[in-house]
């Protein structure tokens, strides 16, 4: 298994909510001033976990041999003691027969499999041996080495896939393998920070499972390659949370973030922020339909604001810029050409340059409405999670009891 981590992680800047889990803390809150929407964070450490297994696996090899010589060496001094000796007394000889068969029982209980696998080691070396002396025919059956129990017709009936795999960096795995990667169901845990349980493929997460970290944070949903892909939730350590469709490691496509203050957006993400056409209702009341651009209000859109005022027109970077109608409560309107949010050229309301912003402003918040929801596939996504998640334990439960029982999974083989 490689050293170094998968990285898909959500990456994040100061643009955008999902790099870095705090809530959005601004909203418009005046007729004159619509401020860049800014997004306080604080970084999120346990986000910076790996995809990939660690390296230099530690686990321990039982020796198979050792029993058996050691019974082979009592077995023959005994004997040689006591066939060879005629001045011992016959009560010493029979203490030393009881001796060795107290010491051969012992050792036979302690390492039954052990035993059983030396008898067929040393089995095959007298029929090698034997092939060489021209003692054995050449009918004879070569050695099958297993884990698991075998029928009489000697095809396997249950083969071990479970193991055990401990890190040098404190991680460990419990879980199936296949030719000697995770591979499966299994379940990943890393050193202190947090833990994977799920679906594997040639070493790395893919299908469904939950990742879950020390402070709290939580995801729920697809993998494929060791990332986030598909549809899942992501569920911050602080409460915010987002749902929806995913693209190597980043939230991509269509989703809903939501917000522990109560603000939530719901429309397009492009790798990880808010782009394309989306709805925002904040904290405050306020609500935004339109056009975003790189985590920001951009393009045409429609503002409604708590206060029962309006503006419809163009935007960029979170401000009005461009031709727009700004209409207040009691109907009154304000046309013309904004500049960094304060109108710069008024114009009358018919003027063909205004009607034309409006109406695309009113196009975009249209669309951004109509938006398709993907509820239904993140809930299917969430069930197959948990599905994947319960599996895994249960493959890990197997590979720790089969340690405990002293059956290791050849990794190399299966």
């Amino acid at each position: 298994m490689d050293s170094q981590k998968s990285q898909g992680k959500l990456t994040r800047t100061q643009s955008s909510l999902l790099r870095s889990s705090p809530t959005i803390r601004s909203s418009i809150h005046s007729l004159n001033s619509i401020n860049e929407l800014r997004v306080d964070h604080e970084p999120d450490l346990e986000e910076q976990k790996p995809h990939k297994p660690g390296s230099i696996p530690v686990r321990p090899a039982p020796s198979r041999i050792a029993p058996i010589l050691a019974i082979l060496a009592v077995s023959t001094y005994t004997l040689f003691v006591f066939f060879n000796r005629d001045d011992i007394p016959t009560s010493e000889n029979l203490l030393l027969a009881l001796i060795f068969v107290a010491v051969l029982l012992f050792l036979a209980g302690k390492k039954k499999q052990s035993i059983h696998q030396g008898y067929i080691f040393f089995k095959h070396l007298s029929e090698e041996y034997g092939k060489k002396l021209g003692l054995s025919g050449n009918q004879s059956k070569p050695v099958q080495w297993f884990i698991g129990e075998t029928n009489k017709e000697g095809n396997f009936e249950k083969v071990n896939r479970e193991g055990v795999e401990v890190y040098s960096n404190g991680d460990f795995y419990e879980g199936e393998y296949h030719k000697g990667k995770c591979n499966g169901s299994g379940v990943y845990n890393y050193f202190v920070n947090g833990r994977y349980e799920g679906d594997w493929v040639d070493g790395k997460y893919d299908g469904y499972g939950i990742e879950s970290w020390a402070r709290g944070s939580k995801y729920r949903g697809q993998y494929r390659q060791g990332l986030r892909h598909g549809y899942g939730v992501y569920k911050f350590y602080t409460g915010d949370t987002y749902a929806g469709e995913w693209c190597n490691g980043q939230s991509h496509g269509i989703g809903s973030q939501s917000c522990s203050d109560g603000s939530c957006y719901i429309g397009q993400f492009k790798r990880a922020v808010k782009h394309g056409l989306g709805c925002y209702h904040f904290r405050n009341g306020d609500r935004y339909a339109g056009e975003y651009f790189g985590d920001k209000i951009h393009g045409f859109g429609v503002y409604h604001f708590a206060n029962g005022h309006c503006y419809e027109g163009s935007w960029h970077e979170g401000r009005k810029q461009g031709y727009g109608m700004y209409t207040f409560r009691n109907g009154d309107t304000r046309c013309g050409e904004w500049d960094s949010a304060n109108l710069n050229t008024p114009l009358p309301p018919l003027t063909h340059a205004v009607l034309r912003a409006v109406q695309a402003a009113r196009k975009a918040a249209e669309n951004a409405i109509k938006l398709r929801r993907v509820d239904e596939q993140v809930n299917k996504a969430v069930m197959g999670a948990n599905r994947a998640a319960t599996a895994a334990r249960v493959a890990a439960i197997k590979a720790v009891q089969n340690q405990m029982d002293g059956i290791f999974c050849d990794t190399n083989r299966y």
